[in-house]
C-alpha cells in the first residue's frame, strides 16, 4: 500500500518542482515530468510496457513545456 502511495505521489512532487524561464528549461523540465509520469502510469495501467509510458510521457510534458510561458513581464520567483 505505501509502494502504491508513493508512486502516486511521486509525479505530482515533480509537478511541484518543475520550472524554467527559457523556452528550452520549460522543454526540457516538462520532458522530464513527464517521463516520470508516463513510468508511472505505464506501471500502473498495463497493457504498455513501462518504456512505452516513458516514450509517450516524455514526448507530451517536453511538448506542453515548450508551448507553454510564462508571463513575459516576470521570473518564475515573481520578481520583474
Amino acid at each position: 500500500m505505501a509502494k502504491r502511495v508513493l508512486i502516486l505521489l511521486l509525479p505530482a512532487a515533480m509537478t511541484l518542482a518543475g520550472c524554467g524561464d527559457t523556452w528550452g528549461e520549460r522543454a526540457a523540465t516538462g520532458g522530464a515530468i513527464g517521463l516520470g509520469a508516463g513510468v508511472v502510469a505505464g506501471a500502473l495501467i498495463g497493457g504498455l510496457p513501462i518504456w512505452g509510458g516513458a516514450l509517450i510521457g516524455t514526448a507530451a510534458g517536453a511538448a506542453i513545456g515548450a508551448v507553454t510561458t510564462p508571463d513575459s513581464g516576470t521570473t518564475s520567483s515573481g520578481t520583474r
